[in-house]
């Protein structure tokens, strides 16, 4: 009777080991494909992370802030090329007035005043800006000079109005 007891309790001892057994490979086989698909996902997104920054390089090739060369000559005059830029489109947009057309833009309001949204600092000599008075709306090309007594002056080079649609 004795030695019943023990095989039953081996047979039984050895069926729950067996079933721990397959219970864990279940589970190591469901963790190895959930870490499969975590590394295929986060692969996913260093590619796409990637060719995220190379659009902003490409983006920001033509600014200030990448242009070595030209916070080179702003920081030989003595200036924070970044600093610089920020007061040197403030100073574009800042002419926006109430009730009257940006001085800058050599178009006049058709359906209200032509104000200046955007600028852009291409380098230590040229500016691209964008305009509208609501309904029309156009781009600037405009060089300007820093001169040594810290004051700018800007020059409208070409500029363009976009037709109505």
């Amino acid at each position: 009777m004795k030695s019943k007891i023990f095989l039953y309790l081996f047979i039984f001892a050895s069926l729950f080991i067996l079933f721990q057994f397959m219970n864990a490979k279940k589970a190591k086989e469901s963790y190895d494909t959930k870490i499969d698909n975590l590394k295929a996902k986060i692969t996913k997104k260093e590619v796409a992370f990637d060719s995220l920054v190379d659009i902003n390089l490409d983006l920001t090739y033509f600014s200030l802030e990448s242009n070595e060369d030209a916070a080179a000559y702003f920081e030989e005059m003595g200036y924070d090329a970044n600093k610089l830029a920020l007061t040197i489109g403030d100073q574009i947009i800042s002419q926006n007035k109430a009730g009257e057309d940006n001085p800058i833009i050599p178009f006049v309001g058709m359906e209200g005043n032509m104000a200046i949204n955007k600028v852009r600092l291409l380098n230590h000599k040229w500016i691209i800006a964008d305009f509208t008075d609501g309904v029309y709306w156009g781009e600037l090309f405009i060089t300007y000079e820093v001169r040594k007594d810290g004051v700018v002056d800007f020059e409208v080079e070409k500029s363009f109005l976009y037709p109505k649609n």
